[in-house]
């Protein structure tokens, strides 16, 4: 599967805008992208482990957060998996809501 990762992230994964892994649920996806970039995982996780309230998941086109199974939900390989940042700001300037 793909994981297409926002510009923001892009300097925590080699500047690569897709990651491909191998995983059967969308928790395994991000375990692997985290382990293949572990810079990452501070960015994605809170210090209890859980995704932090800020990132956003899509998985193809569905909100990660509204599926039954939310990060237990099975995945193929010919899925993608998006991680899209909530947008902060305003005035004309939009910011990066993570914690950098």
């Amino acid at each position: 599967m793909d994981i297409y990762i926002p510009t923001p992230l892009r300097a925590y994964t080699g500047q690569q805008a897709t990651v491909s892994v191998e995983a059967d649920t969308v928790d395994a996806a991000l375990a692997q992208l985290t382990t293949a970039h572990p810079e990452l995982k501070r960015h994605l996780f809170n210090d209890d482990g859980r995704l932090r309230a800020f990132v956003n998941l899509y998985l193809n086109d569905e909100d990660v957060r509204y599926l039954p199974e939310k990060q237990g939900t099975k995945t193929t390989q010919s899925d993608a998996l998006s991680i899209i940042p909530s947008i902060a700001g305003g005035g004309g300037e939009a910011r990066y809501s993570g914690r950098c």
